[in-house]
Order: structure tokens, then sequence, then C-alpha cells
């Protein structure tokens, strides 16, 4: 089975398009999430949890999909304006009507978790974890496993720089979200390259490329995670793939987080924390 996940927002619902047009013939061999909550405006983004808004995107995702049912529909951020009860009700109805199988929410806190199970399971919470972005483990990591919620980390490959191909800013497109984001900028850009020189070294070391080895470090960690890397290029994505066959002992698991342990990178997730977006939601985006 194959694990595909897109949102509304994403290109304008074009991406939805995309993904429903490559699944046309194979709906059966695809466990298929898309997400509602996030809007564009104008270049900036607002939320939005309130019911009838829930179900209206819901039925415009099962028509730009081209499907009858939505394996895993997330809140792509929690609504503060929106009690998550009432929001979860509406989803709870899309799951009776057989318009949804299973709910899940992007990067929501411990409490939202809690009060959102209290109404209806949750079976997946989505939000950026890797070697390069391990904030997940302060509080949500913990919670989603005492509430027997499974993980799925984006961004697992730290927006790309996990590869060890991006060397310069200049790399990116004039469009690309990372351009403007503190870690890819100045001295963060130069610390968090050696940083990534050493998860390069090892993965030379052991005959596998930086990315594959920063998946392998994700995977390692239990599972019930479910990454999902993205890639524009086929070789890249046979790349990822191979991750899954790397075994990583325990020894090596130590040693990789010594090299680039916690807290280590330099510079913050997001110019504007209040923005947290799981990508860009123009034409460009990155998902890695």
């Amino acid at each position: 089975m194959c694990f595909l996940d897109t949102a509304n927002v994403y290109g304008a619902g074009h991406n939805e398009r995309l993904v429903g047009r490559a699944i046309a013939d194979r709906r059966d061999k695809v466990i298929l999430a898309t997400k509602f909550g996030l809007m564009a405006d104008d270049g900036s983004l607002r939320t939005s949890g309130r019911p009838a808004y829930v179900k209206a995107c819901c039925d415009a995702s099962l028509v730009r999909l081209g499907v009858e049912c939505i394996d895993l529909y997330y809140q792509h951020r929690v609504d503060p304006d929106v009690p998550i009860e009432d929001t979860v009700g509406a989803m709870v109805e899309l799951v009776q009507a057989g318009k949804v199988r299973y709910l899940g929410f992007s990067e929501a806190s411990v409490d939202s978790l809690e009060r959102a199970l209290a109404t209806h399971p949750i079976a997946a919470l989505q939000s950026e974890w890797s070697l390069w972005t391990r904030d997940l483990e302060d509080a949500a990591l913990p919670a989603a496993r005492r509430l027997g919620i499974g993980i799925v980390p984006y961004s697992p490959l730290g927006r790309g720089f996990l590869t060890g191909q991006i060397t310069s800013p200049d790399d990116f497109a004039p469009d690309d979200f990372r351009r403007s984001n503190p870690r890819f900028q100045g001295e963060n850009f130069q610390r968090n390259l050696e940083l990534v020189a050493e998860v390069r070294h090892l993965a030379e070391e052991k005959h596998v490329t930086a990315g594959q080895l920063a998946l392998a470090w994700l995977l390692a960690q239990g599972e019930d995670i479910v990454p999902i890397p993205g890639t524009k290029r086929r070789v890249n994505l046979e790349q990822i793939g191979a991750s899954c066959a790397i075994t990583l002992s325990p020894d090596d698991v130590q040693r990789l987080e010594a090299l680039a342990p916690k807290g280590a990178w330099s510079g913050a997730r997001y110019a504007n924390a209040d923005r947290a977006p799981s990508g860009t939601y123009g034409t460009s985006r990155t998902r890695s």
C-alpha cells in the first residue's frame, strides 16, 4: 500500500486534483490523507474549525480527489476561536456519513489531543519531526503514545537540509519558503551546514546517503511512526524507499544523536511562529 498525504490548501486545491488523477485507476492500493483548516488569503494564512466549514471542505476535497471516501482526514491547524469539540463533532459526522474513515490532527497541542480524543478516537498526529526539529519529543510525542495516537512526521529530512545537497541559500527558487526561514539564513545556515556535514560523514561510513540515514534514525524511534518525505524526482523517491531497509543499532542511534544533538541546530523553525505551515501554499512547496 502507498500512503499519500495532501491538503486542500496546497496549490489552492491543485495538489488534490493531481493526486486524484494519479490514483484514479489504483484507489484500492492507496491510503489517502488530506487536510482542512487552513485558508490562504492574500499571502496570509487563517485557521477555521467551524463545523459548516469542515463539512464544506470535505465535500470539496472529495470532488477534487475523485473519491468517495478519505482514509485519514486531518485538521491542518487547530482553530483557537472554535472549541475543538465542535470541530471534532463535525468530523465525526463525516465518518458517520461514510465520507471519512479516520481522524487526525496536525501540530495539535497535548490539551487539544486529549479533548478531541474525549469526543472520538484520533488515529494520527502529523507534526514536524526529524534530527533537524525535535520539539515534538518534549510533550506531544509522549502524550500521543500515551493516548494511542500514531505519529506522522512531516519534513523528516529537515526541509531538504538533511540530504546534504543544500549548500547555499542560492539553491532555492525566488519564491521558495526556505529563503525566509531563519535556519537557512546567515550564520545559522553556516552553523547548520557544519552539523549536517557530520551526519553526511557517518552516512558515508555506512554507505548510505545523509537523507537515508536521517530517515532511518526517525524510523528507529518506534513502530508507530510513518514519515512523509516529499520529493519531485523519481531517483530521490527510490533513495527514500531504500531507507526502510536500513537497520540502525542502538549504538548507531546514539552516535548520530551525539553528532547532531537535540537543540544544536541554529535558528527558529519559522520567521513568524504563528504561521507555522507544513510547507508553502503557492506553486512551490517543500515537504522533505
